[in-house]
């Protein structure tokens, strides 16, 4: 609970910056590329998270790698979390930052699952037609799963939308059933 509580601090810390300077999708688009790349390798996430490891040699490898690819800002964020011990929290306070930054833009995220990978005018398409229904901007989460068969499910917020096969043999079946 605590870690959260840190997180959401650090979160709408850098959110209210990069509002300020008017950089919300920039520092968005910073901040989920770092958070990837140092947290999706598990050697250097070790290294990063280990409180063994002193936080020199911490700020020397995020020096090492990251001055000069990422804003003057993002940077120094980066190292103040290491020197506060919070680098832990990167991929939370990214979670918090996308979530405040969408919001503020009036985008929603829309978690699509289908049972292969869709050509990008179906994608397109689909997200036009979320667009029009939710009167927002829609940014989509592709997802696979074979065992839906064919169609798609797409869930935003709490609202579910079950256009796959199974869902509507699941849906006869349950009709059958309740005219017996």
């Amino acid at each position: 609970m605590l870690n959260i509580q840190l997180a959401r601090k650090y979160g709408v810390a850098i959110f209210e910056i990069a509002k300020e300077e008017n950089q919300l999708e920039k520092y968005g688009k910073e901040l989920a590329q770092v958070s990837h790349d140092l947290f999706s390798q598990a050697d250097l996430k070790g290294f990063l998270t280990n409180p063994q490891v002193q936080p020199q040699a911490k700020k020397d490898l995020i020096t090492k790698l990251l001055q000069g690819e990422v804003s003057d800002l993002m940077f120094k964020f980066l190292l103040l979390l290491v020197d506060k011990r919070r680098i832990v929290l990167l991929e939370a306070i990214n979670e918090c930052y996308q979530e405040m930054s969408n919001k503020a833009q009036g985008i929603v995220i829309a978690d699509v699952t289908s049972a292969f990978d869709l050509k990008s005018e179906l994608k397109a398409s689909l997200g036009s037609k979320l667009e029009e229904v939710t009167g927002k901007k829609v940014q989509l989460r592709m997802h696979e799963d074979k065992g839906i068969i064919g169609g798609v499910v797409v869930k935003i917020g709490d609202r579910r939308i079950d256009g796959s096969v199974t869902g509507r043999l699941q849906a006869l079946k349950a009709e059958l059933m309740a005219s017996n």
